[in-house]
């Protein structure tokens, strides 16, 4: 479902359109027309058309969805870095206590699953077994802790497709008619004449669509105009960021037409209740995964138990190539079934490489899994995070990369628990002599903590993750100026009550380091965990910790700090890769050169300092 316009998102630059004008029996586009064998049944009195507020926001509980990812291919970056996205909202949710549930999975119907899988020898079936575990086996690369896996070819899911497909029927939005025009395979959807380039070519694809003529089901997309109208004037917060808002409103304000929820010519979907002739179109099989994952295989299969079990959902989490069918297909789709719209869809932005849209003919394409294998998944979802002002495009260079996790996570962190736990084995026996927050009384250096973790919270609440990042940097940069002001290396020296202010620095800075574990978690787990062992807590501690972790005072007197090892690794090229990198790199090429890993050494000049 999230990349069926390309195999790769950033590659995708272009929306599939839902049509734009009120359906009418005259022939409309200027190849296209319908010819109805049926007239649209008359509606009968609405139930709840609509409602954006949720069965379950007064309890705690935070429900997110991923797309469900398109198996054509294996994934790539794009797919990646929405769910490290994810994936870090609902970590940061578990963190206020809210029962999270985080449902990610894949779209595996749809005639460009059934020609890939021929492509590459396979049986539909076995071709979805395949990329669908590729999916599952990078997010446990990538830390990802999703709840809910849904595929949907599971029986569980079928059952759901069919009574959502019936209960639309039967409130008269459903209803056959012919249809002819071009069609592009690639984004499984008929194209608008004035839309394609020279030769009837698809802009995204730049294939010459096909001509095609089938008598399908069409829902009936018009007659929801006012409705979304009014959820999107009434709710402002429903689709965001705000500019997302906009381009929503702009596209249901051109006028809605209805659109194809059945393919004549594709065998391998789910068949249309009552007409097996027929198979149901990817979208309005796909987008229903968001209900169908809530239920268990041993649960009875049906849209009322799924719905009771979570949904409406908290936000739907999307790349903005998707945004249409998420925030005017989906929700229409809704009202017609009776059922609450999700509270919010948040479209985040492409990526690109080196400042090019990433493709293979271009060389500069970006596999998720050789990323995470050379530099680990900390880094890629930090650079991500970091770097990708959430909602906006975002841009990937290695040398970029590399000097940005460098100086956050190995330098400004990293050294600065190393330094601290150094000094601390060499005086204090690794042994914390007071309890944190008795040793930060009179301070300033707690207060300018205590704010920066509040403006972290305020920044991952409104889905700001990069500006979240910030903070909690700028955590890390406060400890390592206070460190540098007090010097305890020097008042170690010093003996007497020089020593034992020294030692009170020590508890002080390490208590820092150990809020920004707590605060950057949701970002960057593993990194997180490292520094929670080095500060003496077990892994359970450190599974059990809560954002209230980030108040100030839970090191204690009389605790025993770990070893001290380094929690990231310094990232480096050789200098031999990087000279013949250079001499290789073409100036619209910005192939790289192989990156390899050496533990981080402290600067010479502190090491002679704190000796």
């Amino acid at each position: 479902m999230a990349t069926r316009l390309n195999s790769s998102l950033q590659n995708t630059l272009s929306l599939l359109n839902p049509f734009n004008t009120a359906l009418t029996k005259k022939p409309f586009f200027y190849k296209n027309s319908f010819r109805f064998s049926k007239k649209l049944a008359s509606s009968p009195t609405t139930r709840a058309l609509y409602s954006t507020t949720s069965s379950h926001e007064k309890t705690d509980t935070f429900v997110l969805t991923t797309p469900l990812y398109y198996v054509n291919a294996p994934p790539h970056m794009g797919s990646a870095y929405t769910t490290i996205a994810a994936d870090s909202i609902a970590r940061f949710q578990r963190l206020l206590g809210k029962k999270v549930i985080f449902i990610t999975g894949t779209d595996e119907h749809g005639e460009k699953i059934a020609i890939s899988a021929a492509a590459n020898g396979r049986k539909p079936a076995e071709h979805c077994d395949l990329i669908s575990q590729s999916y599952r086996s990078l997010w446990k690369e990538l830390d990802v802790a999703y709840d809910k896996f849904v595929r949907t070819t599971d029986p569980k899911h079928e059952a759901i497709v069919k009574e959502f497909y019936e209960r639309v029927f039967a409130n008269g939005d459903i209803y056959r008619a012919d249809y002819e025009g071009l069609y592009c395979v690639n984004c499984e959807e008929y194209k608008d004449e004035k839309e394609l380039l020279e030769n009837n070519c698809c802009p995204v694809h730049q294939m010459p669509c096909v001509a095609r003529k089938e008598d399908n089901y069409f829902f009936a997309l018009s007659k929801y105009q006012k409705p979304l109208e009014d959820v999107l004037s009434q709710n402002p917060r429903f689709v965001q960021p705000s500019y997302r808002l906009n381009e929503v409103q702009t596209w249901v304000k051109d006028g809605l037409r209805d659109f194809s929820i059945s393919r004549a010519l594709v065998d391998w979907g789910i068949p249309v209740p009552n007409d097996d002739k027929q198979t149901i179109y990817v979208w309005f099989d796909a987008l229903l995964g968001y209900i169908s994952a809530l239920t268990e295989d041993n649960e009875q299969q049906n849209l009322g138990t799924a719905v009771s079990l979570g949904w409406p959902a908290s936000l739907h989490l999307i790349g903005k190539d998707i945004l249409r069918f998420h925030a005017v297909y989906w929700p229409a789709m809704l009202m017609s079934a009776g059922l609450k719209l999700p509270n919010m869809v948040f479209g985040h932005g492409f990526l690109t490489k080196d400042g090019m849209k990433m493709g293979k003919s271009l060389g500069n394409t970006l596999e998720p899994f050789e990323l995470v294998q050379k530099f680990g998944p900390d880094a890629v979802r930090y650079f991500f995070i970091r770097e990708v002002e959430f909602g906006n495009d975002g841009d990937y260079s290695e040398d970029r990369f590399i000097k940005i996790v460098n100086a956050h996570l190995a330098n400004t962190i990293g050294n600065l628990l190393n330094r601290t736990l150094g000094l601390l084995k060499k005086n204090c026996e690794s042994t914390l002599v007071v309890d944190s927050i008795i040793a930060a009384e009179g301070v300033p250096l707690k207060d300018t903590v205590e704010k920066l973790v509040e403006k972290a919270r305020t920044n991952y609440e409104n889905l700001s993750l990069s500006t979240a990042c910030e903070a909690v940097l700028e955590i890390g940069n406060a400890g390592n100026s206070y460190m540098d002001q007090r010097a305890p290396w020097m008042l170690f020296k010093q003996g007497g009550d020089s020593a034992e202010a020294a030692a009170k620095d020590l508890v002080i800075i390490l208590e820092v380091v150990r809020i920004i574990a707590v605060a950057l978690s949701p970002i960057a787990p593993s990194l997180s965990l490292k520094i929670y062992s080095q500060l003496g807590f077990s892994v359970d501690q450190f599974n059990s910790i809560t954002w209230n972790d980030t108040k100030w005072g839970e090191l204690k007197g009389g605790q025993v700090m770990a070893q001290a090892s380094p929690v990231f690794v310094r990232i480096e090229l050789d200098a031999a890769e990087k000279d013949e990198e250079e001499k290789k790199k073409p100036k619209e090429s910005k192939k790289k050169g192989k990156a390899k890993v050496k533990v981080e050494q402290q600067p010479q000049t502190v090491v002679a300092e704190e000796a």
